[in-house]
Parts: structure tokens; sequence; C-alpha cells
């Protein structure tokens, strides 16, 4: 697994401080690794082409997203190493501070 250094975080967490990048991102992680083609995506979010384009446009160009070509169509999906990767450098230094204990992930940890 890669790591991430801050200006892809950066970059990610960018994309995803949009309304529609969001949607279309939760939309496609719910959609597992089959993914979405974009008139799908379109059509359950409501979304005219051109704008949809261009929010796929960006979550690709984060690489939070990853189109294949099946066919004369492209299908979107997740991509999910690279979500765990932001993840992970999210919570790097969780439960580093010297009152553990009062992190959430600690106590989660303790209790499983």
């Amino acid at each position: 697994m890669t790591t991430l250094d801050s200006k892809l975080a950066v970059k990610a967490l960018a994309a995803l401080a949009h309304e529609t990048r969001l949607a279309v991102f939760r939309l496609l992680v719910t959609a597992g690794r089959s993914g979405m083609s974009p008139g799908a995506i379109a059509e359950k979010l409501g979304l005219p082409a051109p704008t949809l384009s261009f929010h796929l446009k960006e979550l690709a160009h984060a690489e939070l997203i990853e189109g294949k070509s099946q066919g004369r169509f492209i299908i979107y999906c997740a991509s999910y190493d690279h979500m765990q990767t932001l993840m992970d450098f999210l919570m790097e230094n969780c439960c580093a501070a010297e009152q553990a204990e009062q992190c959430g992930c600690a106590t989660n940890e303790t209790e499983a």
C-alpha cells in the first residue's frame, strides 16, 4: 500500500469538499467494485451530463475514482485502495498523544 503525503491528501479532501462530488463518491462507494455508468449516476442524482462530467473529472484527478472502459462505455467505481490510504493518513497519529485513553480508537480497541 502506498503512503500519502499532505499535498495528495489535500487534493483528495478538496475534491470531496463539494456537495455534488461527495454525493457522486458516496454513490460509487455504495455501488461497489462493479461501479456505475455516467448515465446511471446522472439519473440517480438528477444531474445534467456536463455537470456530472466535470465532477467525475475532478474526482478522477484526485484519484478517488477510476473509469474503466467496457466496450463503448466507461464505468466509474470508487478507488478503494486510495480511499483506504487517505483514511490511514488521517488516522496516522491517532492515539499518539500522552492521553491515548481519551481517544475513541483506544477505547474501541480495548473493548474488542
